[in-house]
This record gives C-alpha cells, sequence and structure tokens, in this order.
C-alpha cells in the first residue's frame, strides 16, 4: 500500500530469526509516521470490505475483517511491548497520543454503517450459511463487537461514544504513566548496618544493585518493586521503616501533583456509566459481563461475598495470633498492614520450621524456568530450545523455540524476568503475533505464534544466581501458563486465537499451571541449593506442601476486597468521590485494619490502565474455582502428569482458544462445571 511505503520496514516486515522482529533494526522516531501510515492503510482496507458490490460472504467480509490491519497489528504489537516493558520520555508521550487517536480508528470501523450492514446481514442467515462452530463463534464475535460499539444507534449517540471511547483510552495511558512515574521515583536509600536489621544476604544484593542503577553506589535501595518491597516488609527488624516504606508502596497514584490518580478514576467511573447507558445497559458491569461465564453483577458478588465471609473470619484468626507475637517480643503495639507480612512469616517458622529465607536458596531462576518447561513436555509433549546472541527488545530477554516432538516449530517464546525502572510493574503475558491457519497476502498460510512473558524479579548482582520467593515461583509458572494458551492454539481464526477467550476464563489455564509448581516431584528435581546443587531436604519439601494455605485469610481478604470494590464501582454508575466508595465499601464487608486492598484504587492498574480488567478483577476467583476442579481430576487419578488428562487438557482447554463457548469446552474436559468446594479447600477455607 502507498500510504505504507515509507514506513521503516522493520515495522511490519519480520525478518528475524523464525520471523522474529528485527528489534533491533527499529528505533522509536519510527513509530509516529508508522502508525499514521497503516492507521490510513487500514481504514482504506476497511472501506475497501464494506463498499464492494458482491452480496456479503464470510469470506468476502468476515475473513476479510479477520485479515484487515495487519501491518497496524504488527506496529502495535512492537510499540505497546515497548509502552509496558522499556518505556522512556519519548513513548510515553506518544502513547498518550496514540492511545485515543486508535480508540477513534476503531470507533469509526465500529460505526461504520455500510459493514455492519454486512455483518448483521450473515448473523440474521447464519443458520442457512453452512458455518462450523468455529466460523458461527467467529461472526458472533465480529457481530457483537460491531453492536457494543453502537453500530446500532442514532448518528448523534455514536458521535458520543466515540469521543467517550477516545477520552477513555487517553485516561487510561496517563493512569499507568502516573502510577510507573510514582514507583520509579521513590526510594528508600540506607546504609547503616542497623537500617538492614534482618534482611537476608539476597535481598541486601538486590537492594545494592537497585542502589547502583540509581547511581547510589555503596547504598542500598529500597524500592517499589514487588520483588524488593515485599521480601523487605517480610524481613525488616525496623518497623519505622516498614512503615515508611508500606506507606509510599501503598500511596502510589495518590500523592498530590501531575500524577495523582484520582481525578482520573472519578472521570473515568463517570464516562465508563455513561457509555454503558448509551448501549442499553443498567451500569458498566452489565455492559462487561454480558459475554462472560458469570453473565451478571449479582452472579459475581454471591461468589465474592461467600468467600469473603470465610477469609476475614481466617484472616481474624491470623491476626490474634500476629497480635499475641508481637505482645510476646514485649511491644504493645496494635496489629497495622506494616506488621502483617513480617510477623506472619515468624509465625510460619514457628509452626512449620521453615522460612522464605530457609526455602530461597532452592528457588532459582534458571531452574524453575526449567522445572516450566519440563512440565509443558510431560504435558503437552513440547521442549524449549533457546537461541543464545538472537536481538530482542532489550538485553535482558531471552529467546526460545518451542518444538513439539517430532520437532517441528510450534512456535517462539520470549522471557524478560528482571526487574527495570523502564517497566512497568507486575508480570503479564502478551504476543507480537497470533497462531490461525488462514492464507496471507504474502503467500503463506497461517502464523507462528509469537508469545512473550513480562515480569519483575530483583536482578542479582553480578555473577549470582537469582532466587526466587516461592509467590515469584507461582507467579512465573502462571505467566507461562498464559503462554502456553497462545503458544498451543491450534484455531483457524486469529480473533479466536489463544487467550481469545471470555475474560473470566482467560486465567483458567494460568492459574491451573500454577499447580504443577509444588508436585513433589518438580520440586524434588529443579528445587535445588544454587551452592551446593543438593535437591530441597524431603523435611522441608514436606514443610513446604504442609504451609500451602498459611496466612490463606490474609492473602484472599486482600483480593476479594479489591474485587468487591471493582464491582461496586462499576454497578453504582458516575460517583463523584471514587476513594469515599472505596472507603464505604470497605467498611461495608468489615476490612480489617490491619490489610489493605491488594490494589488500592489510585494504583488499581488492572482496572483503571485501561478497561481489561474493570468490573473483572473478580476473573481471577472465578477461574480459581475452575483450576482447583481442573487440577482434582488429575489427582483424582493419582499421577498429576495423567497423560489421558493431559490429552483432553491440551484438546479442551489450552489449544481452542475462544472457538468454542467457555461452558462447553470446560464440560467437555472435565464432565461438569464445578463448584467453589475444591477451590476452598484448595485455599483451606473450607469447612
Amino acid at each position: 500500500m502507498s500510504s505504507l511505503t515509507a514506513v521503516n520496514p522493520a515495522l511490519i516486515e519480520w525478518t528475524g530469526h523464525q520471523g522474529l522482529p528485527r528489534f533491533d533494526a527499529v528505533k522509536d522516531s519510527d513509530f509516529a509516521a508508522a502508525f499514521d501510515a497503516a492507521l490510513a492503510a487500514h481504514e482504506t482496507e476497511i472501506d475497501g470490505i464494506a463498499g464492494q458490490s458482491e452480496a456479503p460472504t464470510f469470506a468476502n467480509t468476515v475473513i476479510a475483517l479477520e485479515l484487515a490491519g495487519d501491518e497496524l497489528s504488527r506496529i502495535s504489537a512492537l510499540f505497546w511491548n515497548k509502552a509496558g516493558a522499556h518505556t522512556n520520555e519519548a513513548i510515553q508521550a506518544l502513547e498518550r497520543e496514540i492511545a485515543p487517536k486508535m480508540a477513534r480508528h476503531y470507533s469509526k470501523i465500529g460505526t461504520n454503517a455500510a459493514l455492519f450492514a454486512r455483518i448483521d446481514t450473515l448473523w440474521e442467515d447464519r443458520d442457512q450459511l453452512g458455518l462450523t462452530l468455529e466460523e458461527t463463534r467467529v461472526l458472533e464475535r465480529h457481530w457483537k463487537g460491531f453492536v457494543k460499539a453502537g453500530a446500532k444507534l442514532p448518528k448523534a449517540e455514536q458521535e458520543r461514544l466515540s469521543a467517550i471511547n477516545e477520552k477513555l483510552a487517553g485516561l487510561g495511558a496517563q493512569f499507568g504513566q502516573n502510577v510507573l512515574a510514582d514507583e520509579k521515583s521513590w526510594a528508600l536509600l540506607l546504609s547503616e548496618e542497623a537500617d538492614l536489621a534482618g534482611l537476608p544476604d539476597y535481598l541486601r544484593d538486590a537492594m545494592a544493585a537497585a542502589a547502583r542503577e540509581r547511581g547510589e553506589e555503596g547504598k542500598y535501595a529500597v524500592t517499589l518493586s514487588r520483588s524488593i518491597i515485599e521480601p523487605f516488609l517480610t524481613s525488616s527488624e525496623r518497623r519505622d521503616l516498614r512503615e515508611q516504606a508500606f506507606k509510599a508502596w501503598v500511596a502510589r497514584g495518590a500523592n498530590g501533583g501531575k500524577t495523582d490518580n484520582r481525578e482520573i478514576i472519578r472521570e473515568t467511573l463517570a464516562l465508563r456509566a455513561e457509555k454503558a447507558k448509551l448501549l442499553g445497559y443498567a451500569n458498566f458491569a452489565e455492559l462487561k459481563l454480558d459475554n462472560t461465564m458469570a453473565k451478571t453483577p449479582t452472579a459475581v458478588n454471591d461468589l465474592l461475598m461467600a468467600v469473603w465471609s470465610k477469609a476475614a473470619a481466617r484472616a481474624g484468626e491470623e491476626e490474634k495470633d500476629i497480635a499475641a507475637l508481637i505482645a510476646e517480643e514485649g511491644r504493645n503495639h496494635e496489629v497495622m498492614p506494616w506488621d502483617w507480612r513480617h510477623y506472619a512469616e515468624k509465625i510460619r517458622t514457628q509452626k512449620f520450621d521453615f522460612s522464605e529465607t530457609e526455602l530461597k536458596p532452592y528457588l532459582q531462576l534458571e531452574k524453575i524456568i526449567a522445572a516450566c518447561f519440563d512440565v509443558a513436555g510431560r504435558l503437552f509433549g513440547i521442549k524449549a530450545v533457546e537461541q543464545k546472541g538472537v536481538p530482542a527488545y532489550h538485553p535482558d530477554v531471552r529467546v526460545f523455540e518451542i518444538r513439539d516432538r517430532s520437532d517441528k516449530l510450534v512456535a517462539l517464546f520470549l522471557g524478560d524476568y528482571f526487574a527495570r525502572s523502564s517497566k512497568r510493574s507486575g508480570a503479564w503475558m502478551s504476543s507480537f503475533q497470533s497462531q490461525h491457519k488462514l492464507p496471507l497476502k504474502n503467500g503463506h498460510v497461517g502464523e507462528l505464534p509469537i508469545i512473550y512473558n513480562v515480569c519483575n524479579f530483583a536482578k542479582p548482582a553480578e555473577g549470582k544466581p537469582a532466587l526466587l520467593s516461592l509467590d515469584d515461583a507461582r507467579t512465573l509458572f502462571h505467566e507461562f501458563g498464559h503462554a502456553l494458551h497462545g503458544m498451543l492454539s491450534n484455531v483457524t481464526y486469529p480473533s479466536v486465537s489463544g487467550t481469545g477467550v471470555s475474560r473470566d476464563f482467560v486465567e483458567l489455564p494460568s492459574q491451573l499451571y500454577e499447580h504443577w509448581l509444588t508436585v513433589p516431584a518438580i520440586l524434588k528435581e529443579y528445587a535445588v541449593h544454587y551452592e551446593t546443587g543438593a535437591p530441597i531436604p524431603q523435611a522441608l519439601l514436606d514443610k513446604v506442601l504442609a504451609a500451602r494455605t498459611f496466612n490463606a485469610g490474609f492473602n484472599t481478604v486482600e483480593f476479594t476486597s479489591s474485587a468487591l470494590v471493582d464491582m461496586a464501582f462499576h454497578t453504582r454508575g458516575a460517583v463523584e468521590d471514587p476513594m469515599a466508595v472505596q472507603g464505604e465499601v470497605l467498611a461495608e464487608i468489615g476490612m480489617p485494619k490491619s490489610i489493605v486492598m491488594r490494589h488500592a484504587t489510585p494504583h488499581f492498574q488492572h482496572v483503571f490502565a485501561g478497561d481489561g480488567y474493570s468490573a473483572g478483577y473478580y476473573s481471577y476467583m472465578w477461574s480459581e474455582v475452575l483450576d482447583a476442579d481442573a487440577f482434582a481430576a488429575f489427582e483424582e487419578t493419582g499421577d498429576a502428569f495423567n497423560a489421558d488428562m493431559a490429552t483432553k487438557l491440551k484438546a479442551n482447554i489450552y489449544s481452542v482458544g475462544g472457538s468454542i463457548d467457555p461452558e462447553e469446552t470446560y464440560k467437555a474436559f472435565r464432565g461438569k462445571l464445578p463448584s467453589p468446594d475444591a477451590m476452598l479447600k484448595k485455599k483451606g477455607l473450607a469447612a
């Protein structure tokens, strides 16, 4: 296309190793012009599909839409990867410009009357078209997408909806950038030995490396990266420093000034409520839940409150134990949030006779990565072959070929494991390219999935191994479960590939995969001491497994309170003071003073840095109901790697993407839909 002739070809013609992008050939300055050209080219393609004289068919309309905008997709994949995992001021400035521009572009497509008329005709005639089940699902996805984009609204309301979407995109980009700015700008620099009381060597090393990155050689930096702040809050004997660090951690996005997110939240909620009303829904939660397994806010809140009552009761018992230990130490303060992790770890050490510090030398990043790959091999017959020297988007990123039993290349996988100031916090999976089987205009048929995981583990000192906490190791397994969902995809159409499923099903493959981390055979093989190479002692392994439900009340209260606040925001509509609503909800449910939400509203990126998990944070728990039941299917056979179950798991969960209704595909795997019982048992909250 002529508009693309001036674009850096490395952005759209991926000629790197096995079809990887040539990251080293792309400059930040390439993106602005490339987006303009690709948006124009995509618009021309859309006009061509909408304006053709032939009657609509699945091929000339739906398949054409599935393949349209390839150049825009490639440029976007590279840009949003950079914006999340290795950003800078130039990328952030462009992100604030591009996010609303993209929203405007897709709003225009969604309200293209001629295009929707073609889709609507096909939808009305779908029973006579001889479509496969997957094709029907793809058509339904397009039709519903147009309806939710406002295709059936009068022109004036379409224009208002487009303006809302554009504004929301800009607000979401700014929200995430504000949180990153608060995380990046804050550090507690320590230099006296007394300030480091209780800190294990691995944490001191990570804090020294963080200080060096900030130009403070010889000092130790407590940062707001979870891989540093959480172990600091757990191990530091200095209550005053724990309090200082904790308050900075929970204040992200609410520090006043230009990075304060509270007005963004108020405006976002008002616009989402207005959008829902325009589209005929009672509230934004009803809109978001329309195409999910949960279906209604009532169903979501019923699950959350059923779990809340059990979690709050357990947390109350845990708090009494902590208060008793504080008194035993001769202190007279009440249990505060900056105390919980510290004393919970001491209690765990007493109850189960092991500490996180004792376990950590056995959890080397390299070995846990190898364990991830081994589990995938045992279950699904694939192997990962690292490709040294292949350029990626950052020197720390590693590239792997994923091959099947016959050595056929089935995917490319990139692992980006270490925290850095240019990366947003948290962990996630995304893709540069999704699997599908459609013929392309370049003559190829189908595309190989190119999937990446991003984590934020503390980078070790030069020459030392990266050591993980048990939570870190679970995070790595979780994100690789998402990656497998993308890499094992075996569908025809891109829109239902891999993780293209309903929001409350998307966490099933990831949360399910976490279970294999603590299968004894895996821990015995891969949990080996970083200095001696000795496997984890059986006695320590037994203690680790016995302690799996320790602190379950705290963990579940943290999560469930966040999910309940999310649902309250999106069922109440526009709210003048979101922080007051947060306080109201927490008071109504009886939130303990000693615990805070896992994600306080001003830094709740799942919900406000875009709308991916808005009215959807509950989905982790919804999927947890499924994953506990799914792993029980393996346990019932007596073999965590049962071949028949693994075959059914791959065929019905990991490879079908969104090509089948999630309820149907789960029942095909398990024979039934689950109750919450297995999940409550897994958490240790069952009666």
